[in-house]
């Protein structure tokens, strides 16, 4: 819809400086304030569209102003603030191609152990069947099923070379060990 004659977009400059007002009411900064009317205007252009003829244009403009203001500052609230970037510093993110490295090297690992580890490691690490589930499924004892799955996490980690000093497979890797450590948490 382009502006033509008694179209409401051509009243919207008579609305600024009461916008830029109330704007300045809620952001007590000029600078703050000066930007929140853009806004206002650019929304408000762009959803002229929803705009519905006839009604009070004014109000219109002040309901979006006042919105985005409070979306504006819910937004900053989840924001820390780090301008020396000593926070973001602190902060580290793995490579996402470590955990397809890892998981390629899992799967060798997996396939070289025997069908009856495969099978219990899935029943009970994957899908999450008890022991007594997944002996039931497997036509065996209870024990013999955990037995198998004792059997096959121990093998499993020793053909991914995760056994460590301590007899903790999962604490194998240095780094692991280091932030378990560094974290407080009591190793076994």
């Amino acid at each position: 819809m382009t502006p033509s004659a008694g179209d409401p977009r051509d009243e919207i400059t008579s609305h600024i400086r009461d916008l830029r007002a109330f704007a300045m009411s809620l952001t007590r900064n000029h600078a703050a304030a000066d930007d929140l009317v853009q806004d206002t205007i650019i929304k408000a252009w762009t959803n002229f569209d929803k705009f519905a003829l006839g009604t009070n244009l004014r109000a219109w403009l002040f309901t979006i102003l006042r919105n985005t203001f409070f979306s504006n500052r819910r937004k900053a609230s989840r924001e820390v603030a780090d301008s020396d970037g000593i926070y973001a510093a602190g902060l580290s993110v793995l490579p996402q191609h470590d955990g397809k490295l890892a998981f390629g090297e899992f799967l060798v690992a997996f396939n070289q152990l025997s069908a009856e580890h495969r099978e219990v490691l899935i029943l009970v690490g994957a899908n999450g069947y008890s022991y007594d589930e997944a002996a039931g499924m497997m036509g065996v004892a209870t024990g013999t099923a955990k037995s198998r799955a004792s059997r096959a996490r121990a093998r499993l980690c020793e053909l991914m070379g995760m056994t460590s000093p301590t007899g903790n497979p999962l604490l194998a890797d240095s780094a692991v060990l280091a932030v378990v450590l560094q974290s407080g948490l009591r190793v076994a």
